[in-house]
């Protein structure tokens, strides 16, 4: 019996040096944890100024693509009527469009800048621009594009 007492002690012993131990080990310490968000923070400002960029492009990419469909729409709305569209709202009323794409420089549809046509004798909306007044990443503003 003493036998099965002393192993059962020795047993206890062992497990509390083991659980004991890994409760000291288990965390870090205050300049390892440092270190580590030192160089987690340098890592992002050398990230930030790329991330920005290519956000710009994108946003820039999406410009192109409205400017490009809204103009292919202006084109054939006047290719079917015979003249422009008064507002940009009549391409939708009639169908050429879902809906009045989102200027994504100004993040809004109503800020489009719209040219009329250039002839006299001829009414509505000849073309359209971006209704922002920033730059571009190539230098020229996204009202002129």
């Amino acid at each position: 019996m003493t036998y099965i007492l002393k192993v059962t002690v020795l047993r206890w012993m062992v497990l509390d040096m083991v659980i004991g131990n890994f409760k000291r080990n288990q965390g870090f310490t205050l300049i390892e944890l440092m270190i580590v968000i030192s160089i987690i923070a340098i890592l992002m400002t050398m990230a930030m100024p790329n991330y920005a960029v290519y956000t710009l492009r994108g946003k820039e990419a999406v410009l192109k693509e409205n400017l490009a469909a809204i103009r292919e729409v202006l084109d054939q709305f006047k290719a079917d009527t015979g003249s422009y569209p008064e507002t940009l709202q009549d391409l939708v009323e009639k169908e050429y469009v879902k809906s009045v794409p989102q200027d994504p420089m100004t993040h809004s549809n109503e800020t489009w800048i719209l040219m009329p046509s250039i002839n006299d004798d001829e009414t509505g909306i000849y073309d359209i621009h971006s209704g922002s007044d920033l730059i571009s990443l190539n230098g020229t503003p996204y009202n002129e594009w």
